[in-house]
């Protein structure tokens, strides 16, 4: 069974992590058997390894890491291909994929350039 986890960074203000939940029913809404949670890096809850605990108590054997990040910097290239190979480690037979950052996507990307449009003073 396959899972998504939503990766962040994390804050101490919990209104920075409301578009994470909002991803989450968006995904659940267009796919009611999808396994999808949430993990952080650091300051909030769930953590990465709380995230991917539930996944696979959930039956996940298969789960793609989805960094909620613009681009791929320190905690994406650096800090999360040990924190998968760990959970691996921990869950004899779970696979694991890293997805490039969101803010990397090209479809992510071309709605971004649309909102900065949509947002621009009419003159």
């Amino acid at each position: 069974m396959k899972g998504i986890l939503l990766f962040g960074h994390g804050a101490r203000n919990s209104d920075w992590a409301r578009p994470f939940g909002q991803i989450r029913q968006l995904i659940m809404a267009a796919d009611e058997t999808a396994l999808v949670e949430m993990g952080f890096l650091e300051l909030m809850r769930p953590t990465f390894i709380e995230g991917i605990d539930t996944l696979v108590g959930q039956g996940a054997t298969e789960i793609v890491v989805v960094p909620i990040f613009i681009a791929g910097g320190g905690h994406v290239n650096k800090d999360l291909p040990p924190l998968a190979a760990d959970a691996m480690a921990r869950h004899a037979g779970l696979a694991i994929r890293l997805a490039q950052p969101v803010g990397e996507a090209p479809s992510v990307l071309a709605a971004m350039a649309d909102y900065a449009l949509q947002v621009m003073p009419a003159e």
